[in-house]
């Protein structure tokens, strides 16, 4: 199995929360070395070497995202964005409930590389649990030195703000959540300008995801080459997949990038006794499914893009046949329409009424013409809105309505006329 333990390493072993642990570990000397033996260019040149994309959905090239921020004298921010609410997805909150040094660490190394003075992490709602270990893991290391003024005696300040966001799944969206930072309602914003130029407080910010940032660790440690000769030409380094749905073993598997899905279904224990696989999401509830002849397709950004699905943040939602797909799209879509923060009228007009119809499915009173209805407005409020938001209600309802048209069939109310 290709299980490996990089940012997982420890977890469930020790009390990585503790710093005299994660310093026993090795924690904290790779920010040290940066700090003491390298420039910020250096470490800004080593990201990209690596070939680190984003893992928080877009998968962006890390490195090159840092190389946009201006030549200025502005402030620049760096962020960690934690508002991890994507249905299917629980890596980033276990990683700051259980390794949140190793998270810090990387958010230092990242501000440090972009020049920047001053991290925030922005953690959902709902973690409160994550947001108390966290708050407690910034008091530990500004209490080391590791937080605050002059740090290493290099005359360097680098201070942390963990703030706790409201609950609004759009703060995932990075322009939505520096609005939260800054007090305003969670709305993404129209780009340009895009945030390496106009981000936080209106000066140069990077967002970057809790896993994109803790690799930082073990790439300064190990190597930008060590991390690039995994995985595949484009997609590479390792990746956190959160399995979860009708397998056995659902959880967090730490595997290199490239590994085919019919690998990561067996790890996770493969399906419930007796049943077959019916479908599977690859990138979570914003992405389509794939299906049993598509289990071969290694686990990578361009493979499940090509095959018309994503792998998004990693979350790997496995459906077998008793699932009712009818009730998984209105479920889908009627939180996505909840949670559309209403600037996009695509969004906030076709998400109410495709989730209207398809609780009439639901009911056993669809009509006959709301089938190709359903084909017809998913497809058109997609493309047309500010944020993925909008794009996200559509993938998964019309892959299912497409594979099972049978279950969409079967909920048509059957009128009688009478004589």
């Amino acid at each position: 199995m290709p299980v490996v333990k990089v940012l997982t390493e420890g977890i469930g072993e020790a009390n990585l929360r503790d710093i005299a642990i994660y310093e026993e570990r090795g924690g904290y000397v790779q920010l040290r070395r940066a700090f003491e033996e390298m420039s910020q260019r250096e470490v800004l040149d080593l990201c990209d070497a690596s070939g680190l994309r984003g893992r928080g959905g877009a998968g962006f090239p890390t490195g090159r995202k840092w190389s946009f921020l201006p030549g200025n004298d502005k402030p620049r921010y760096l962020v960690c964005n934690c508002d991890e609410a994507e249905p299917g997805t629980f890596k980033d909150h276990m990683l700051i409930e259980e390794t949140p040094h190793l998270v810090l660490e990387g958010m230092l190394l990242g501000a440090y590389g972009i020049g920047s003075h001053h991290a925030f992490i922005y953690i959902r709602g709902e973690f409160k649990r994550g947001y108390e270990i966290f708050s407690e893991t910034v008091r530990q290391a500004r209490a080391a030195g590791y937080v605050g003024k002059n740090l290493f005696g290099t005359g360097y300040d680098l201070e942390v703000t963990v703030h706790r966001g409201a609950g609004a799944y759009i703060c995932g969206e990075e322009t939505a959540l520096l609005n939260s930072l800054e007090g305003k309602r969670g709305e993404p914003r129209l780009k340009p300008p895009f945030p390496a130029v106009a981000g936080l407080y209106g000066m140069p910010t990077v967002v970057n995801n809790v896993e994109t940032l803790a690799y930082l660790v073990p790439i300064l440690k190990r190597g930008s080459q060590w991390f690039a000769s995994v995985g595949t030409e484009r997609s590479k380094g390792y990746k956190i997949v959160s399995i979860s749905g009708h397998v056995r073993k659902p959880g967090n598997y730490e595997v290199p990038l490239g590994t085919p899905v019919r690998e990561l279904l067996e790890i996770a224990g493969g399906l419930r006794p007796g049943r077959t696989l019916a479908a599977i999401q690859p990138g979570g509830g914003s992405s389509a499914c794939i299906f049993e002849e598509q289990l071969d397709l290694p686990y990578d950004y361009e493979s499940l893009a090509k095959a018309g699905s994503m792998l998004g943040s990693g979350a790997v939602v496995v459906m077998d046949d008793t699932t009712d797909f009818v009730k998984a799209a209105y479920n889908l879509v009627r939180f996505y329409a909840h949670e559309s923060c209403g600037q996009c009228t695509p969004c906030r007009e076709g998400g109410h009424w495709l989730a209207t119809v398809l609780e009439r499915f639901v009911q056993g009173r669809g009509l006959q013409s709301d089938i190709e209805m359903l084909h017809k407005v998913s497809a058109e409020i997609t493309g047309l809105n500010l944020c993925p938001l909008g794009d996200s209600i559509e993938p998964f309802l019309a892959s299912v309505l497409k594979r099972f048209p049978e279950q969409f069939e079967a909920r048509v109310l059957k009128e009688t006329v009478p004589a």
